[in-house]
């Protein structure tokens, strides 16, 4: 019964596709419609938690590492002992600067830090410090790409506000043995420097929220901010879900937390919003409540409803000073420097799109594709780069059909691909010379994953050279149309049969074990059957 609702509803929103536009700047962005008033309309909003890049932690000198012995790597302030002040790390600062920058936020002259009063037995001293009331930074926007997973759909933009960003610290770990009836304490993470991102509810569907983390996750890694490794924890996402109908009020939301994975992220809100969609079908009511995605089941739980909401009891943090930015670049002042901040920031991934569309006359999707995974983007720029002459469609042609094709065939991640950029410019260089075909190339390509030779040296030893000299095929293309059963469709051919050409050249093909060039093939046949 599930599937056909989920069926019935997924073909729903295919009919009522439509495309629109929305203009940023000078720029121009396909956009995803607006669905149908009787349809169900689905609103993410999303809140991540990107562990900042930093030596130590966010208000203590403890060390900040990953994997380290548990509870090795706790400062007093971090344990809640009596008496322990917090001082703000800098460089903490400086990467939320960064951040905000990246997205195009408004910075804050001045952000003030709160304590968040809760009693967890993670969090020894009771409380956490962050920025709930005057954050770091806020209004900001982001517009990146989608590319969803079905067939033949072209990539389209979606923009999406920030509400805030704020810095805060991250709590310790609670380890739970059911078989032993007890619970145990790291206090590792605890202190851990955040950033709190906040997006406005402007997302529609979970392949657009996972589209927004993998794109922050590309700009973390340009601006170096967030190490972004979900399996360790260093970036978490809570998705809040609600469905309703177009000209109602919003619905009921309902919270997943702490979803560990890109993949994750478009699968447990496209499992939410399913699931909202057969409460409401069968007469039933959404409860506000938190939700946790079990990426076994593919399902989400429930853990916990918000009927109560819970008071943190927010307070001024009474042992920091106002947080104040250098505003004006004075590069004397001791405070972070946000202009000397922005003048630092590298190249962003829609620059780099830009790049290759404007510069290299590659198309939207391929740019897309190249930049979205950092080794391919690698990849194509040091080819690119150690001959200009290189065609620009071909490098990615090769990289995205043909390399990827390879490692999935070795099951081997792109990232531990043997095959080195130098080894796959050479063979581009033979494929625009016709040393190889396309269908060779594949079979050398193979064979550079299990060793380190040239794909000149593979290519000749194994025999694998495209034969290209026009007296050679000439000589070839005489002798099949010269056999018996090459004079029979010789006589087709004439006869108006203009098809068996195909046939001849197959046979041809076929003769030279795949290795003529085709194109000259064509030619001779028609010069030699006029």
């Amino acid at each position: 019964m599930f599937g056909i609702i989920q069926l019935n509803l997924c073909k729903l929103f295919n009919r009522n596709l439509r495309i629109k536009t929305i203009n940023n700047g000078h720029k121009t962005f396909s956009t995803k419609p607006k669905l149908k008033a009787n349809v169900f309309k689905s609103v993410i909003g999303l809140e991540i938690h990107a562990q900042i890049l930093s030596e130590s932690k966010l208000f203590s000198g403890a060390k900040n590492t990953f994997a380290s012995e548990i509870n090795s790597c706790v400062g007093l302030l971090d344990a809640g002992i009596p008496g322990c002040l917090p001082v703000l790390n800098k460089r903490c600062v400086e990467a939320g600067v960064k951040t905000a920058l990246a997205l195009s936020c408004a910075i804050n002259e001045v952000s003030m830090f709160d304590r968040k009063h809760y009693f967890y037995s993670d969090l020894p001293s009771g409380y956490q410090i962050t920025q709930q009331r005057a954050p770091l930074a806020g209004k900001g926007s982001l517009i990146f790409p989608v590319i969803t997973p079905a067939n033949n759909s072209k990539p389209y933009y979606k923009a999406v506000r920030i509400h805030q960003i704020q810095l805060e610290q991250d709590s310790g770990k609670s380890l739970h043995d059911d078989e032993l009836k007890i619970s145990l304490i790291d206090l590792n993470r605890a202190g851990i420097p955040l950033m709190e991102l906040v997006f406005e509810p402007d997302l529609e569907d979970g392949e657009e929220a996972a589209a927004l983390v993998k794109e922050l996750i590309l700009i973390f890694n340009s601006i170096e901010t967030c190490s972004c490794k979900m399996e360790e924890g260093a970036l978490r996402v809570d998705a809040n879900v609600s469905i309703h109908k177009e000209g109602e009020p919003l619905g009921v939301r309902t919270e997943i937390k702490n979803i560990g994975s890109v993949r994750g992220v478009a699968q447990a809100i496209a499992y939410e919003i399913e699931r909202q969609k057969i409460v409401k079908i069968g007469g039933g009511v959404i409860i506000n409540e938190t939700r946790q995605w079990d990426a076994i089941s593919k399902t989400t739980i429930p853990m916990r409803d918000k009927e109560v909401v819970q008071d943190y009891r927010y307070m001024p943090e009474p042992n920091l000073l106002p947080l104040h930015l250098n505003m004006n670049g004075n590069e004397s002042d001791e405070l972070v420097n946000v202009k000397s901040i922005q003048k630092s920031l590298p190249v962003l991934p829609q620059g780099l799109r830009d790049e290759l569309i404007n510069k290299y006359k590659l198309s939207e999707t391929t740019a897309i594709i190249i930049v979205n995974d950092p080794v391919l983007h690698k990849y194509f720029q040091d080819i690119i780069n150690s001959n200009q002459l290189r065609s620009p469609k071909l490098i990615t042609n090769i990289l995205i059909n043909e390399l990827l094709t390879t490692c999935n065939k070795n099951k081997t991640d792109l990232e531990k691909c043997p095959i080195s950029a130098k080894q796959l410019g050479e063979l581009i260089d033979m494929l625009e010379s016709h040393e190889l075909s396309l269908n060779l190339a594949k079979l050398v390509l193979q064979e550079m994953f299990h060793n380190q030779k040239s794909p000149q040296v593979i290519a000749t030893e194994n025999d694998w050279k495209q034969i290209s000299d026009d007296k050679e095929i000439r000589k070839i293309c005489e002798k099949v149309l010269g056999s018996e059963s090459g004079q029979k469709m010789q006589q087709q051919y004439k006869a108006g049969k203009s098809k068996i050409l195909l046939a001849i050249a197959g046979e041809i093909k076929n003769k030279t074990n795949n290795r003529i060039n085709m194109a000259k093939v064509m030619d001779m046949l028609k010069e030699l059957l006029k």
